[in-house]
C-alpha cells in the first residue's frame, strides 16, 4: 500500500520549482508510504511522478519505485497489491518473452505485463486492489488506473483550460501545487448531505474528480481532455450473473463459495510483512479469519476494539469465536473519551468531508493493530454480495404492502404518523414488545418512523430504497446556490436488466455505497497509521461467483446471507454467531447533547453558517434545536454538516499555513 501523486502540462516555473513541488507531494503523503520515497519529472514533456512505500512484497530495493520497464518505455507509480503476479508472471514466463526479472515485487509484474499486453489486457489479467499513474515516454501518454471495486483511491483532474492535470492517491497531495486551486463545490456539497459522503466521480473542489471503480483514463501530452476506459463493470457481472444462475444443490453451492473463497485468502495472506485480521464476531470477518485459520500452519492474528457501552460492543463475540478457532488474538477497550479524541483529526484523515460516523472506531482498530502487524483481511463487501442489509428484506416487504395501496392515502399515513412525536412512536414500540412485526421492531422506533413515513409516498421500490439511503431529502434547499447531481440511487441508474428488486439494491450498494463509503472510510483510516487493509470478497472471481447464485441461497426464510452462515457454520458453531446485526458505530447522538455540544454549536453558530455562505442556517438549527431537546434523534444529518465544518475550519487553517510557506519559498 503506497502514495501516488503527479502533474502533467502547467506552469513549471512556480515555487522553487518542480523538485520542491514533489517533495511536498511526498511529504504529505508520508504516512501512506514511510518505507521509501522518491519522484521521477521528464521536463520536456512536462510530466512528473510522485511515490511513497508501504513496503509489504519484496522488501528490497528491486520494489523501489518509481520503476521503469527494462527498456525504458515505461514508468509506473502503483499504490496496492496484484494478488495473481505469481500467476501472471508464470504466464509471461511460458509465453517464451525472455523477461529478466529483478526482484519478486507486483509491480514489476504489473510492468512486464502492461509492455506484453497492453494496458487494458494487463488489467483485465490482473486481480486485486490498486491504483497506479504509468506514463509511456514513446507515446508521450499518461494513463491513470483504478481497481474493479475501488479499494484504492485515485483523484484527478485539470481546473483550468490548458492548465495543469493533477493526479494522486488523497487530495491533499493535489493541494501542494502551487496552481491547485481548492474551490468548494457546491453541487458535491450536496451529495454529502444526502448520503454523508460525496460519492465518484465528484469530489469536494470543482474540477477534480475521483476516478471510477474498474476505469482507466489516458491522456496525450498536450491534450485537453483525457478519454476514458472501463475495462470492468460490476453492472455487467451483476447482469450475467443473474442470467446464468449455477444450477447446484445448497450444499455443493456451499463447497463452491469455501473453495473460491479459500482461493482468495490463501492469495491475499501473502506478504513479506507480518499479517492479520479484524474479528467483530460478525457473520463476514468470522468467516475470513476462519478459512484463514483453515489455511495456516500458525494462529492467525485477529484484532477486536470494545466499549464499555453495551449497545456498541461487539468484543465479547469476537473473542468468542477467537476462542474457538485458536487465534492469538488482541483486543482494546476503548473509553468513550479516547473514541472523541479522534474527532478533531477526522479532516486530516479523510481530506474531503466524509461523515460516516463508524470512521472513529475503525480508525481506532486499525490504529491498534498496526502495533502489531503490517497487513489486516476485512470482512467488508460481504453485506453487498450476499444480500446482509437489513434494509434489502424491509423495502422489499413494505413495497410489497404499499404497491397495493392508493397513493393519496399513503401520503395522508405519512402526515398522521408525523403528527406523533417520535418519543412517543418509541415509547409504543417499547409497550408493543413481540406483538409488533418484524420489519417495525427496532430500539428507537420513533426516529425510524419520523425518516420512513415520508417513504410512503414512494412511486416504485427503487424510488422506496433511494430514499432510506438519503439522509436530507432535499440538499439542495440547505445548500446556498447548489444544484445537486443525480446518482445511481436518484436517477442516474444502470439499467441492471433481469434483476429483482432486493437483487437490483445490492448491486447499486456494491457499485456505490460499498466503494464511496465503507472503502473510501477503511483506507482513509488505515493508511492514516500506514496499515494494508487486503478484503477477499471483492476478489473478483469471489464477486463473479456470488452474482451466480440465486437469491434463495443468499436470503432465505428472512435471514440474510444465508450460504455464508451455512459456510461458518462449518466453522464456528452456530450459537456463537447467530445473534442481531450490530453496526460498528458510536453514541453520537448523546455525544451532541453531552461532551460533544459546545464543539458542534461553535460549528454550526447561526452567524458564522451565514458568514461561511454554505449553508441556510435555518433549518439546520432547527434540527440542532430539536435534536438537543431529545424528542428526536438527528446524528447523522447533523453529522454531515458538522464533518463540512470542522473539515472547513482545517481547510482555512491549512491554506493560511501554505500562505505563509508560499511567502518563505518567495524570499
Amino acid at each position: 500500500m503506497c502514495g501516488i501523486a503527479g502533474f502533467i502540462g502547467g506552469d513549471w516555473s512556480s515555487s522553487g520549482g518542480v523538485g520542491a513541488i514533489l517533495a511536498r507531494m511526498n511529504e504529505i503523503l508520508r504516512h501512506r508510504g514511510p518505507d521509501q520515497s522518491d519522484s521521477w519529472a521528464d521536463a520536456e514533456s512536462r510530466v512528473a511522478l510522485a511515490f511513497n512505500r508501504l513496503a509489504i512484497v519484496d522488501l528490497s530495493p528491486a520494489g523501489y519505485q518509481p520503476m521503469h520497464s527494462p527498456g525504458g518505455r515505461y514508468v509506473i507509480v502503483f499504490n496496492g497489491e496484484i494478488y495473481n503476479h505469481r500467476e501472471l508472471r508464470d504466464e509471461l514466463n511460458s509465453a517464451g518473452l525472455g523477461y529478466n526479472w529483478k526482484g519478486h515485487s507486483d509491480t514489476e509484474t504489473l510492468l512486464a505485463s502492461i509492455e506484453a499486453w497492453g494496458i487494458g489486457p494487463a488489467l483485465e489479467r490482473s486481480t486485486g486492489m490498486f491504483a497506479f499513474a504509468l506514463w509511456d515516454r514513446e507515446e508521450r501518454r499518461l494513463a491513470l488506473a483504478r481497481d474493479r471495486l475501488g479499494e484504492k483511491p485515485l483523484y484527478y483532474g485539470r481546473q483550468t483550460p490548458g492548465g495543469c492535470f493533477f493526479f494522486g492517491s488523497e487530495l491533499k497531495a493535489l493541494a501542494q501545487h502551487p496552481q491547485f486551486r481548492p474551490e468548494i463545490d457546491r453541487n458535491a456539497l450536496t451529495l454529502l448531505l444526502r448520503y454523508n459522503y460525496i460519492p465518484a466521480p465528484f469530489s469536494i473542489y470543482r474540477g477534480i474528480a475521483k476516478l471510477p471503480p474498474g476505469h482507466f483514463l489516458t491522456l496525450a501530452a498536450g491534450s485537453a481532455e483525457p478519454e476514458m476506459h472501463q475495462y470492468w463493470s460490476g453492472a455487467m457481472v451483476a447482469e450475467s450473473g443473474i442470467a446464468d444462475p449455477l444450477e447446484v444443490g445448497a450444499e455443493e453451492a456451499i463447497d463452491l463459495l469455501e473453495q473460491v473463497l479459500e482461493r482468495a485468502i490463501q492469495q491475499q495472506m501473502v506478504a513479506d510483512v507480518p499479517l492479520g485480521a479484524f474479528l467483530s464476531g460478525g457473520v463476514d470477518s468470522s468467516t475470513v479469519v476462519a478459512l484463514m485459520q483453515k489455511l495456516s500452519a500458525r494462529p492467525v492474528k485477529t484484532f477486536t476494539i470494545g466499549f464499555h457501552e453495551k449497545g456498541y460492543n461487539e468484543a465479547e463475540h469476537a473473542k468468542a469465536v477467537a476462542k474457538h478457532l485458536a487465534t492469538e488474538h488482541t483486543e482494546l477497550y476503548v473509553t468513550p473519551e479516547e473514541a472523541r479524541s479522534i474527532i478533531p483529526r477526522l479532516p486530516q484523515i479523510y481530506d474531503e468531508p466524509f461523515a460516516d460516523s463508524s470512521q472513529i472506531p475503525t480508525h481506532l482498530v486499525c490504529a491498534m493493530a498496526r502495533l502489531h502487524v503490517t497487513v489486516a483481511l476485512s470482512g467488508d463487501g460481504g453485506d453487498e454480495l450476499f444480500g446482509g442489509y437489513n434494509r434489502y428484506l424491509m423495502t422489499s416487504q413494505l413495497w410489497g404492502k404499499l404497491s397495493g395501496i392508493p397513493r393519496p392515502l399513503r401520503t395522508a399515513a405519512a402526515r398522521a404518523m408525523t403528527a406523533v412525536s417520535p418519543s412517543v412512536w418509541t415509547k409504543i414500540g417499547a409497550a408493543a414488545g413481540g406483538l409488533l412485526p418484524n420489519i417495525a421492531q427496532f430500539d428507537s422506533l420513533g426516529d425510524k418512523v419520523h425518516k420512513g413515513a415520508p417513504l410512503l409516498g414512494s412511486q416504485s421500490a427503487a424510488e422506496l430504497y433511494g430514499g432510506m439511503l438519503s439522509l436530507w431529502r432535499d440538499p439542495g434547499a440547505v445548500v446556498v446556490g447548489a444544484a445537486e447531481p443525480r446518482t445511481a440511487a436518484t436517477g442516474d441508474t444502470p439499467e441492471l436488466r433481469g434483476l429483482g428488486t432486493i437483487e437490483r439494491m445490492m448491486a447499486l450498494d456494491m457499485l456505490g455505497y460499498l466503494p464511496d463509503d465503507i472503502l473510501a472510510k477503511v483506507d482513509r483510516a488505515a493508511m492514516a497509521v500506514s496499515l494494508e487493509t487486503r478484503v477477499p470478497y471483492l476478489d473478483r472471481r469471489v464477486v463473479e461467483f456470488a452474482w451466480r447464485l440465486p437469491l434463495d441461497l443468499k436470503i432465505r426464510d428472512g435471514k440474510s446471507k444465508w450460504i455464508l452462515r451455512q459456510l461458518l457454520h462449518r466453522h464456528v458453531p452456530r450459537e456463537l454467531i447467530e445473534r442481531p446485526k450490530m453496526g460498528f458505530g458510536v453514541p453520537i447522538d448523546s455525544w451532541l447533547r453531552g461532551p460533544l455540544r459546545d464543539w458542534a454549536e461553535a460549528l454550526l453558530d447561526q452567524h458564522r453558517l451565514t458568514d461561511e455562505g454554505y449553508f441556510r442556517p435555518e433549518p439546520i438549527r432547527r434540527m440542532w434545536d430539536a435534536h438537543l431537546t431529545g424528542s428526536v434523534n438527528e446524528q447523522y444529518r447533523l453529522w454531515g454538516v458538522l464533518m463540512f465544518q470542522s473539515w472547513l475550519e482545517a481547510q482555512s487553517q491549512g491554506s493560511a499555513a501554505r500562505s505563509l510557506s508560499s511567502v518563505a519559498l518567495a524570499s
